[in-house]
């Protein structure tokens, strides 16, 4: 091993750098939709080894980034295809979106190098608890980005069930410890490396979901409804009635469900401009309630993104607004402040977009139960989801992923949704426009689903909630402390040495 480590110090640097990246490409292979967790394991591995054989803190970063940007540029490869919607007039973007997200992202990993190895030089443990701290500020900072976390290649396994303890950081920390055994069993100390690994599969075992939880007696059967509204064609006024119209007839067919569930901005008209009649839409459910997505403005023609239920009447029983919106997306960064400062002209060109909502959920579903409102972007924050004294039935999230085509972003998020419901023990309605819309249940797994690029309707038994998890009771306090305390140890241990 020494060998192969000094062939690879004789490298010229882009070479090296060139390495790393690609070992960035293979750990990305554990996102979804590929879920090779072993991939990553093995590139964390590599990373770990080579890790101590950097010189210098600037190395150390340098080696470290080169592995991030080859991870978040292969995992965020989606972030390509809404400049593709529009491919004339946006597509030239597409490549510097691509490279700037990935180098982005990996400047927190390089962070978490440098700072490594000023406190512990050539300590792969201290590495791997700092990329963890990297991951929950990627998480918060600037409203935060926790997508392709390390922790989310256990999703779809035994292991991901931690997540009800622990939320997505503890899956993080999970992540980094099973490829710091995996290095130990390079070197003379590997009997540790064994027995980690070996504790990590009992626990798995001991997490192991069983049986998909069967509805009880008397479960709401609810119907998701895809129309498949491609984002070229979804704002056009030429097709607006013809989604319209899947939708209506969709809800129309078969029996009368309990609860009929349309995606994010399902209706191309405000809110505003249609509410006076919405008999229309209630006839379309046959008397239950009808949950769908829509723009609409307020008096003071601020604009929101808003999720509305409507009962049988035709009445609006509830209106929930988004509130955390995308950047760059749905409002630009510091336009109100730049019209604030007198900047009007500019902010004005910069456009304002939507206004977050400023009340959280949850809304109460007639006949169903409370429900955890979330609009697209915001089903990827586990910290942000919220409710009151009352536990909810389930988690409804309605969401517009035709902007990602069909890479891999509709994949990840719906994987994300999955994790969602783990961490709170609840089922999840997920109506997504062109995919992939799913009934999820308490332990995160798949009960029914209608598949990307197709326009249909399901009628699902809505599974059972679980009692509350320890994550939804006390959020990320407890790994957040864990961790601080590992990141202590490792340092005093080098201290001591």
């Amino acid at each position: 091993m020494a060998d192969r480590l000094a062939q690879f110090t004789a490298r010229p640097a882009w070479v090296r750098l060139g390495f790393l990246a690609c070992l960035g490409v293979l750990a990305g292979l554990g996102q979804a939709p590929f879920d090779l967790w072993p991939a990553t394991l093995l590139a964390l591995c590599t990373l770990f080894v080579i890790y101590p054989i950097s010189q210098t803190p600037r190395q150390a970063a340098f080696y470290v980034w080169a592995f991030g940007f080859g991870y978040f540029a292969f995992s965020l490869r989606w972030i390509i295809e809404p400049f593709l919607v529009d491919i004339a007039r946006h597509g030239w973007m597409a490549p510097f979106a691509l490279v700037l997200m990935g180098a982005g992202a990996a400047l927190f990993w390089a962070a978490a190098a440098w700072v490594a190895s000023r406190l512990a030089p050539g300590r792969a443990a201290m590495l791997g608890l700092l990329l963890v701290g990297a991951e929950v500020l990627r998480s918060l900072i600037l409203t935060g980005f926790p997508w392709a976390l390390l922790g989310h290649v256990w999703i779809t396994t035994w292991l991901g069930q931690v997540a009800a303890f622990g939320g997505p950081h503890l899956l993080s920390l999970l992540t980094v410890l099973c490829g710091l055994a995996l290095a130990l069993l390079t070197t003379r100390a590997r009997i540790f490396g064994l027995v980690g690994l070996g504790l990590v599969f009992a626990l798995s075992v001991a997490l192991r979901p069983g049986p998909v939880l069967s509805p009880t007696d008397g479960a709401p059967v609810v119907r998701l409804v895809q129309p498949n509204a491609p984002q070229h064609q979804k704002w056009d006024p030429a097709y607006s009635d013809v989604f319209l119209s899947r939708l209506l007839q969709s809800s129309r067919e078969g029996d009368v469900p309990d609860l009929v569930v349309w995606p994010e901005t399902a209706i191309a008209y405000l809110l505003n401009h249609i509410e006076d009649d919405m008999r229309f839409l209630s006839d379309a459910a046959r008397g239950a309630p009808l949950v769908f997505g829509i723009q609409r403005l307020d008096s003071d023609a601020n604009a929101y993104n808003s999720l509305v239920v409507l009962g049988p009447d035709g009445d609006v029983r509830s209106i929930y607004d988004k509130r955390h919106l995308v950047p760059f997306g749905e409002y630009m960064p510091g336009a109100r402040l730049l019209g604030q400062l007198g900047a009007t002209g500019l902010a004005r060109n910069l456009g304002i977009g939507f206004t977050p909502g400023a009340l959280p959920g949850p809304v109460d579903l007639p006949g169903v139960g409370s429900a955890v409102p979330l609009i697209c972007y915001e089903g990827i924050f586990a910290e942000e989801i919220t409710y009151g004294d009352t536990r909810p039935r389930l988690l409804l999230l309605i969401t517009n992923d035709a902007w990602f085509g069909k890479a891999a972003g509709p994949h990840q998020h719906l994987a994300q949704a999955q994790l969602r419901a783990i961490e709170q023990g609840l089922p999840m309605v997920r109506v997504a426009n062109t995919g992939i819309s799913a009934m999820i249940d308490a332990k995160g797994r798949i009960v029914a689903a209608i598949p990307l690029g197709v326009d249909g309707a399901i009628d699902v038994l809505l599974p059972p909630a679980l009692a509350a998890t320890p994550y939804s009771r006390w959020g990320d306090a407890p790994v957040l402390a864990l961790l601080l305390l590992l990141i202590m140890a490792a340092y005093l241990a080098v201290r001591h040495d």
